[in-house]
C-alpha cells in the first residue's frame, strides 16, 4: 500500500500535530512534507498531497473538500503570529501590504477591514522582503515565525485572531486537515489519535524544542493555538466561508472522525 502523501504547514504551531505523526504513525505510512500555508494549498490543489492542512480561505477552489479531523490552526482570541503591522493606527493607514506565505489571513485582513474597521485601503500582493517597506501609511499583513518579535519594533500591532473574535464573537479556523478524496477509515482513525497524541504531549514536545527569544511556547500553544474544532469554531469557519464564497457554490463534508 502507498503511503498517504501529507502536506502541513512549516510554522512552530504545526509541531504538536508532526511530533505527533511521527511518534504514533506506523513508518512507511505516510510521507511528510512541509510548506508555506500557500503551498499547501497548492500542492493539494496540483494532486501533490492526499491529505493537506489546508489553509481555510483556499477551499472554495476546491469542487468538493473532505475535513477528515477535528483538529485545526485556530484560534479563539489573540492568535500571536497573525498580525498587522504598522508606524501609524488604523484611520492613517492607506496601503497593506499583503503576505505572500498566506491564503486564509489574506482574505481576513480584507474582510475585517471592509466590515470591521470600516476602512478603505489599497491592498498589495507582495514578494519576500516586503516587511522592509513597512512606514508612514504603509502597514503590513505577517503570518507565522517571522512575526515573533516584531511587536517590539512597530508601535501598532493588530492581532487578526483577537479582531475576528472582537467582531463576530467565534473563534476562528486558519487551516484545517482536507482532502480531496475519502482516505479511508483505518488511516483517518489512527492519524486523527496521532494528532490528538501530539497535543497531550505538548509539555513533553516544549522540552525538545529550542527556546525562541520573545516567545513563551507554553502559552503559545496552550493558549494563542486553540487545536480542537469544536461548535463555536465550526460557526466560526462556516461564517468566514460564506464571506469568502458567496459567488461560488462548494461542498465541505466532514468525515466520519470530524462528524464525531
Amino acid at each position: 500500500m502507498k503511503p498517504v502523501r501529507l502536506v502541513a504547514v512549516s510554522y512552530l504551531n504545526t509541531k504538536p500535530f508532526i511530533y505527533g505523526l511521527y511518534k504514533r504513525l506506523k513508518p512507511g505510512s505516510f510521507d511528510l512534507t512541509l510548506d508555506i500555508p500557500s503551498g499547501c494549498a497548492r500542492r493539494l490543489l496540483n494532486g501533490e498531497a492526499d491529505l493537506a492542512l489546508m489553509p481555510v480561505g483556499a477551499l472554495p477552489d476546491l469542487e468538493s473538500a473532505y475535513l477528515v479531523s477535528n483538529f485545526c490552526i485556530g484560534s479563539n482570541g489573540p492568535v500571536k503570529t497573525v498580525c498587522l503591522y504598522a508606524d501609524k493606527p488604523l484611520g492613517e493607514i492607506r496601503r497593506v501590504l499583503l503576505d505572500y506565505h498566506s491564503r486564509t489571513s489574506v482574505l481576513l485582513v480584507q474582510i475585517l477591514f471592509r466590515h470591521y474597521w470600516q476602512r478603505e485601503v489599497v491592498f498589495e500582493q507582495t514578494t519576500p522582503g516586503f516587511e522592509m517597506h513597512i512606514k508612514g501609511d504603509t502597514a503590513a499583513l505577517i503570518i507565522g515565525d517571522r512575526t515573533i518579535g516584531l511587536e517590539q519594533r512597530y508601535r501598532h500591532v493588530y492581532d487578526l485572531g483577537e479582531a475576528w473574535t472582537a467582531w463576530t464573537g467565534l473563534p476562528f479556523v486558519f487551516a484545517a486537515w482536507v482532502s480531496r478524496h475519502p482516505i479511508g477509515t483505518e488511516f483517518e482513525d489512527n492519524f486523527n489519535n496521532a494528532l490528538q497524541a501530539g497535543i497531550d504531549h505538548i509539555p513533553e514536545l516544549i522540552k525538545i524544542l529550542p527556546a525562541i527569544p520573545g516567545l513563551d511556547a507554553e502559552q503559545y500553544f496552550k493558549q494563542n493555538i486553540s487545536y480542537v474544532i469544536d461548535a463555536p469554531k465550526w460557526a466560526g469557519l462556516e461564517q468566514f466561508l460564506s464571506l469568502i464564497s458567496e459567488k461560488k457554490e462548494f461542498q465541505l463534508k466532514r468525515n466520519s472522525f470530524a462528524a464525531q
